[in-house]
């Protein structure tokens, strides 16, 4: 949204491959040919990888079925588009496409690279170090160069994405290059509390959350599909805190609310990303507690490495296409005068409010995806305890309750407490004049929710609890 930009330009034209009219229906055959064998080669080392051999459930397959999938997503990109200009000649694309097509080629070339740097790490400590492999090259470090691949590569996408965004968005008349951030409504001589109020809450939430992970890893006993998840849901909440509060805490303390179109649609993109993980991470859970009480005997079963890793990437992978597509729409909005938001962080919704272009297109894209992240993952997470419910009540028992309340009633206080807050902000909305009760809400899940969550699951479960006493007990041994 550069301002004073003043280009019509909604489509652009690709000239394709420099090859003569009557050579294109061989170059056709060709590269589809080309295209097939890449996808089916590459699908095959995937199933191969993951679910046939077991032979191969070593770190430096597990990343090469990675670099396979970012291969067949990478072609993907670019060559059914080249393809259907060849057949059709029809060299036109739409400004969203080329801006997308760039965003997953930039992502998935960065992953390609970034997976090619860690198999490298992986051989070396192979070769020098055979007898400390295993220990080196440990499950929690393979998933976590992984997902840092994909962490970074998406980074690295939108920034490119957004600065293009800046150059080529058709028809901006925009003038505004920062906005306003009036912050919590709160009277000037209570600032200085707040901001110890909310530095403490945000601490608490950094380290409750990183402990919860630490414990994770430490513990053989928590190695189990629940606390994987477990453990994503706090990296997730540490990272969804972490988008506003600091931002917020700045502004409190510096009086400074301005903030550059630039950040502000940044910390909407993580925003909107963090937030889809949560929700599809509460589902997920909700998924895992269910085969844990009504199929006992087949969990190990259904819920195998494989599974739990692709329902992991998939919740990722959403999340990202979900705050994509909305940071896209929103560059294409033109704000002309009123740069002020009543919120305390670039919410989507008062961005909406400011712009002066058409924004039904917007709006169905927040009715269609929110449907799609947030309703469908409550619907999940209501039939999976229904589920459960249900299991309880044909054989009742005093014991089989509290085995359910004991595995399930951490998830269930977290799901009410987040849950709670959204439908009270998006479902009971404000009226027109006032917003306080929306920022309080907001406050509520992106503050408060993600500091209670280590509370909840560390408190209410007697692994955790076992898991932290165990390295406090650690910890005292060396201290002596």
């Amino acid at each position: 949204m550069k301002p004073g930009n003043q280009s019509s330009m909604s489509e652009f034209l690709l000239l394709g491959l420099p090859v003569p009219p009557e050579q294109q229906g061989m170059f056709f055959a060709l590269f589809l040919g080309m295209y097939l064998t890449t996808v089916l080669g590459n699908l095959l080392i995937i199933l191969l990888v993951s679910r046939l051999d077991s032979h191969l459930h070593t770190p430096m397959y597990f990343f090469l079925s990675h670099l396979a999938l970012s291969d067949v997503f990478f072609t993907s990109v670019t060559v059914p588009k080249m393809l259907m200009n060849i057949q059709t000649q029809n060299l036109a694309i739409s400004y969203p496409g080329c801006i997308t097509q760039m965003y997953f080629y930039i992502l998935f070339g960065c992953v390609d690279n970034l997976l090619l740097a860690v198999m490298a790490y992986d051989r070396y400590v192979a070769i020098c170090h055979p007898l400390h492999y295993t220990t080196v090259m440990r499950e929690g470090l393979c998933v976590s160069l992984v997902a840092g691949s994909w962490v970074l590569s998406s980074g690295s996408a939108l920034l490119h994405t957004l600065l293009l965004a800046q150059l080529m968005r058709p028809g901006n008349q925009s003038s505004v290059s920062e906005f306003l951030l009036l912050g919590l409504p709160v009277p000037p001589e209570q600032q200085g509390m707040l901001f110890a109020l909310f530095l403490g809450m945000y601490l608490t939430t950094v380290l409750g959350n990183l402990l919860i992970i630490l414990l994770i890893r430490l513990d053989s006993r928590l190695h189990t599909p629940m606390y994987f998840f477990l453990s994503h849901l706090a990296l997730s909440d540490v990272s969804f805190a972490s988008v506003i509060v600091p931002k917020m805490l700045i502004n409190i303390q510096t009086q400074e609310q301005s903030i550059p179109y630039a950040g502000c649609v940044t910390q909407m993109y993580f925003f909107i990303f963090f937030g889809c993980i949560d929700n599809l991470l509460l589902a997920v859970m909700a998924y895992d507690r269910y085969v844990a009480i009504c199929h006992p005997l087949h969990y190990t079963t259904i819920m195998r490495d494989e599974l739990c890793v692709f329902l992991l990437a998939g919740s990722w992978f959403l999340s990202c296409a979900s705050a994509l597509s909305h940071t896209l729409l929103l560059a294409q909005l033109s704000f002309c005068a009123d740069n002020t938001i009543p919120h305390f962080f670039c919410d989507l919704a008062a961005l909406l409010k400011l712009s002066c272009s058409d924004i039904s297109l917007n709006e169905i894209f927040i009715f269609a995806v929110g449907g799609l992240v947030i309703i469908l993952s409550f619907i999940g997470v209501l039939v999976s305890y229904g589920r459960i419910g249900a299991a309880i009540l044909r054989f009742p028992s005093i014991k089989g309750i509290c085995k359910a309340l004991s595995t399930c009633g951490s998830h269930l206080s977290v799901v009410f407490l987040f849950y709670g807050t959204i439908m009270v902000l998006y479902f009971f909305p404000s009226s027109s004049n006032s917003n306080d009760k929306d920022i309080i809400a907001s406050v509520m899940y992106t503050v408060v929710t993600p500091m209670l969550n280590p509370f909840i699951y560390s408190l209410r479960n007697k692994d955790m609890k076992g898991a932290l006493g165990k390295l406090l007990r650690r910890e005292t041994l060396f201290s002596k």
